[in-house]
């Protein structure tokens, strides 16, 4: 019989960090993570979740995916999420101070990533995924007690030299997030102590809160020094785009969501199909659960056919898949090939319906010129009315060669393409 591969599930918890390390994830462990999972006992491990929107986005993915494989080697997934630390905002990563939210917005946001969470992880059974809000417990916490239960273990030269602490003191940064640190670590500590999770997982902004949340384990549990670890701490890379950015943004510099209502799938499918071939090797290892020899196939398509973009279609094909399920795969195809293949005049209504149409109240006495100002495909009825004259405005593949010609008839009663240029193309749908 063959022997496992080293990241096999069937390995259980000791094949975690061997998959982890092949797949190029693995930033940084605690020195006591790898005996732990070595034992094969369960483990409980947690990610935060940041709930100022009522969507995730890609950026996301990163924790997301790391719970999604604790899971599949036998690991229990607790995602929490900030409904505390959210009207706080953690200063990690960030150059600015965040926008502070009211209880029921926040209430509202966490109700919306529980249901996008269960697309990706399984929360049946006893060894079932839990979502937990930091709320329940924070907002317990009087100002006396969080003083004297988590901030007297803690002193300030500690927390200054913690990096995401030191790259904003120059540029001002508030008590309120100077604070975070502090309850992330209680956090964590209240999980250990009423869940028994030994394991907090995060990215390597955060590793100075989740090594604070490990210091205050071991000081509120007497733990004397040279005992064994009885919390650990695991840090992912920092995913950043060719551009050095970090990861996450369209070209236009806007989040991708997972929400259908925010990111179409056929947005979200294209972000990933045009992802550039130096980057495609490292999300189908990231963002997918393709086998090792599968991504080593792919990444020798993208070596030696580049223009097939095999590779990009695959890892499009399944995060599409498992973000918006199969039907949104599907809308996302049909919508691809109405822009790239037969034309959008010859689309369907639901794969013109599936390219974020601007819904606008159509009045019958609009003209061509004037619906293209109201798209925003330019900028105003002089801009329109020049453009006309130059032949450059098209609509429904017809070009207008009169500004004051009005709207053609819509496709299927409600739709009209309207094109400058191309590649500027805009959707009208009447509201």
């Amino acid at each position: 019989m063959n022997e496992p591969l080293a990241g096999d599930p069937s390995r259980g918890l000791p094949g975690l960090l061997p998959e982890l390390e092949w797949r190029g994830i693995l930033h940084a462990t605690t020195p006591g993570v790898a005996a732990r999972l070595a034992t094969g006992r369960p483990i409980a491990a947690y990610n935060g979740f940041d709930p100022s929107a009522d969507s995730l986005h890609v950026g996301h993915l990163v924790p997301i995916f790391g719970l999604l494989r604790l899971q599949r080697f036998g690991g229990r997934p607790v995602a929490v999420v900030g409904g505390g630390t959210g009207m706080i905002g953690d200063p990690s990563g960030r150059s600015s101070e965040r926008n502070l939210l009211d209880a029921e917005t926040l209430a509202g946001n966490v109700a919306a990533l529980r249901g996008q969470l269960e697309r990706f992880l399984d929360f049946g059974g006893e060894s079932g995924a839990v979502m937990v809000n930091n709320l329940d417990w924070l907002g317990e916490w009087s100002l006396i007690d969080f003083l004297r239960d988590v901030g007297k273990h803690f002193t300030v030269p500690y927390m200054l030299a913690k990096d995401s602490v030191q790259v904003r003191l120059d540029r001002g940064l508030s008590f309120t997030e100077f604070s975070y640190m502090l309850l992330q670590a209680a956090d964590f500590e209240h999980l250990h102590r009423t869940m028994g999770v030994e394991l907090q997982m995060g990215g390597a902004d955060q590793w100075g809160n989740i090594t604070a949340g490990l210091e205050l384990i071991r000081r509120r549990g007497g733990v004397s020094e040279g005992a064994a670890d009885p919390a650990h701490g695991l840090a992912y890379k920092l995913l950043l785009s060719p551009s050095g950015a970090k990861f996450g943004k369209s070209e236009g510099g806007e989040s991708v969501w997972l929400d259908a209502a925010r990111t179409s799938p056929f947005a979200f499918y294209q972000y990933w199909l045009n992802t550039d071939d130096r980057d495609v090797g490292t999300y189908l290892r990231w963002f997918t659960e393709f086998p090792r020899e599968e991504i080593e196939r792919l990444d020798a398509e993208v070596a030696s056919r580049p223009e097939a973009r095999e590779a990009q279609r695959a890892l499009a094909r399944d995060i599409t898949a498992r973000t918006h399920g199969e039907a949104g795969l599907r809308e996302a195809e049909a919508a691809t090939s109405a822009v790239f293949g037969q034309g959008l005049v010859g689309a369907s209504a639901d794969a013109l319906a599936a390219l974020d149409p601007v819904r606008l109240a159509v009045d019958p006495s609009w003209t061509s010129a004037g619906a293209a100002v109201a798209v925003g495909a330019v900028s105003s009825n002089g801009e329109a009315r020049r453009l006309v004259l130059q032949g450059g405005l098209y609509i429904n593949d017809e070009r207008v060669t009169d500004p004051g010609a009005p709207l053609p008839d819509p496709l299927h009663g409600r739709f009209w393409v309207i094109r400058t240029g191309k590649k500027n193309t805009r959707i009208l749908e009447r509201a």
